[in-house]
C-alpha cells in the first residue's frame, strides 16, 4: 500500500526517469545544438562554441573574442504500450510525452591569452508526461512535469597553448508537479485524485581540464558535481466522490524530500584527421547508485484527518530504487564542405539506471540507441547557424507494479526524435 504513494507524491528524482530524455536516468543532454549532431561524443573536448561551458569549461580558452551561443531542442516522443494488465480496467493509449522544448543560452569571453569567462543558462533534467485520463496505470503516475534550470558563471585559465583548466558554479532551481489517480478498494467510489507541487534551490559546480596532446589529437576531462537537493512542497488529495471518509478524506499536507543527484565524468578525444575532417569518442560515466531509496515526508497525516486508508498511505513512505551506475559511449565525425558547411553525425549507446523490479510507468526506461545528423553554416564571419537531428530506439522492457490497492504490468516500446537548431554569432 506504501508503494501507491511513493508513486504519486514527491517522487520527483524518479519521474524525471524518461526514455524520451537523451541521456540515461533523469539528465538532459540537449545543451549544445552543435554537440547533439555529433552524438555528444566530443562534448569535453570539441569546445567549438560557447556551449563548452557546459561542455567543458576549460574549452573557453580556445574561444577569440566573445561569443554568443543560444539554441532550441525539441522532443518528439513515441510509446507503444503491449500486454497491458491490471487490477482494474483502463486505456494503453501510450505517446504520453507532448511536444516538449528545452532551451540553452550561452556567453563567452577571452580576456587575454589566459583569462576566459562565461554564463550558461541551461536546463541539465527535465520531464513532461502526460497519460490519458483513462489510462490503466494511472494509480502509478499520471501527469509528471518537472523542470530545472541552471545559472552557471564560469571562468578559466589556459597554463600555455597546450593546456586549460575551467571552473564553475551552478546555481540549480528545480520545481515539479505530479498528478496521479488512486482508486481505493472500490472502484464505485471513484478515483482519488492527488496533485503534488515541490521547488528548490541548490549549488552545485562543474570543473574541467583540456589538453592539446598533440597538433591532432585533444583530449578533454569534465566532471559534474552532485547537487543535494530538499523539494518542499504540497501534497493535495481530492477523495473520490462516494469515498467514505472513514477511508479517505480530502486535505492538503506539507510534503518534503531529501535527494542528491549523482555527479558524472565526462571525457572525450577530439582528432583531426584532415583540415577539414575531424572524429571524434567520449565516455560518460555516472554514479546513479547514489539513488538506493526514496523517503517522503508528510506533515499532518493522522487517521482523523486523513481516513484509515490514507493514514497509511501519506505519512512517512520508503521506497527501494537500487539503481546502478552507468556507462554512456558515443562516436562521431564532422566534415568541413566548404568555407559555408560543416556536416556532423554520430552514433551513441546509453545505459539505463533502472532495474526490472522497481521499474513503473514513470520510469519504462530500458538501453538506448541514439543515431544523430547535424550541419552548421556560416552566414558570415560573425555569425553560424547550427541544425541537428536525432533518432532514439529503446529496447522493450516491461513494467511490473502492485500493491494492496492497485496493480499494472504491461511491455514498453519506446522511441523519441529530436529537433534542434542553434546559432553563434561573434563579436
Amino acid at each position: 500500500m506504501k508503494k501507491v504513494m511513493l508513486k504519486t507524491t514527491l517522487g520527483l528524482a524518479v519521474t524525471l526517469a524518461s526514455s524520451q530524455i537523451f541521456a540515461s536516468g533523469f539528465a538532459l543532454n540537449e545543451q549544445s545544438v552543435s554537440g547533439m549532431g555529433t552524438g555528444f561524443a566530443g562534448r569535453s573536448s570539441s569546445a567549438d562554441d560557447a556551449s563548452t561551458v557546459f561542455g567543458n569549461p576549460a574549452g573557453m580558452s580556445r574561444l577569440n573574442g566573445q561569443q554568443v551561443t543560444g539554441g532550441i531542442a525539441v522532443i518528439d516522443a513515441s510509446t507503444d504500450i503491449k500486454d497491458a494488465q491490471g487490477k482494474y480496467p483502463g486505456t494503453n493509449k501510450g505517446d504520453m510525452v507532448p511536444f516538449t522544448g528545452v532551451p540553452m543560452g550561452f556567453y563567452t569571453n577571452k580576456l587575454n591569452d589566459q583569462w576566459a569567462v562565461g554564463f550558461g543558462v541551461y536546463a541539465p533534467f527535465g520531464l513532461v508526461t502526460d497519460y490519458e485520463g483513462g489510462f490503466q496505470g494511472r494509480a502509478f503516475g499520471k501527469k509528471s512535469e518537472v523542470k530545472v534550470i541552471t545559472l552557471q558563471p564560469t571562468v578559466s585559465y589556459a597554463f600555455n597553448d597546450k593546456v586549460s583548466v575551467g571552473f564553475g558554479p551552478t546555481i540549480n532551481r528545480i520545481s515539479g508537479a505530479l498528478e496521479s489517480d488512486l482508486t481505493v478498494l472500490n472502484p464505485a467510489f471513484g478515483d482519488t485524485n492527488v496533485k503534488v507541487k515541490g521547488t528548490d534551490t541548490a549549488l552545485g559546480f562543474n570543473i574541467g581540464v583540456l589538453v592539446q596532446a598533440t597538433d591532432t589529437t585533444r583530449i578533454g576531462l569534465t566532471y559534474h558535481s552532485k547537487v543535494s537537493y530538499k523539494l518542499e512542497g504540497h501534497t493535495n488529495v481530492t477523495a473520490g466522490a462516494n469515498t467514505p471518509a472513514s477511508l479517505m478524506k480530502s486535505n492538503r499536507y506539507d510534503a518534503s524530500l531529501s535527494i542528491d543527484t549523482p555527479e558524472s565524468y565526462d571525457l572525450s578525444v577530439t582528432q583531426d584527421l584532415s583540415d577539414a575532417w575531424k572524429v571524434y569518442a567520449g565516455s560518460t560515466w555516472t554514479r546513479w547508485s547514489r539513488l538506493k531509496d526514496i523517503t517522503i515526508n508528510n506533515d499532518g497525516v493522522s487517521p482523523a484527518a486523513s481516513g484509515a486508508v490514507g493514514s497509511q498511505l501519506f505519512g512517512s513512505i520508503k521506497e527501494e530504487q537500487n539503481w546502478h551506475d552507468t556507462w554512456a559511449y558515443a562516436i562521431g565525425t564532422s566534415y568541413q564542405l566548404n568555407k559555408q558547411w560543416v556536416l556532423r553525425t554520430g552514433l551513441t549507446w546509453d545505459q539505463s539506471p533502472t532495474n526490472n523490479e522497481n521499474r513503473s510507468p514513470r520510469i519504462p526506461t530500458g538501453d538506448r540507441t541514439v543515431f544523430s545528423l547535424g550541419a552548421g553554416y556560416a552566414v558570415n564571419e560573425n555569425l553560424a547557424i547550427d541544425v541537428a537531428y536525432s533518432y532514439l530506439k529503446e529496447e522493450s522492457v516491461k513494467v511490473n507494479d502492485s500493491n494492496a490497492l492497485n496493480s499494472y504490468s504491461a511491455k514498453y516500446e519506446n522511441s523519441a526524435n529530436g529537433f534542434a537548431v542553434g546559432a553563434t554569432y561573434k563579436f
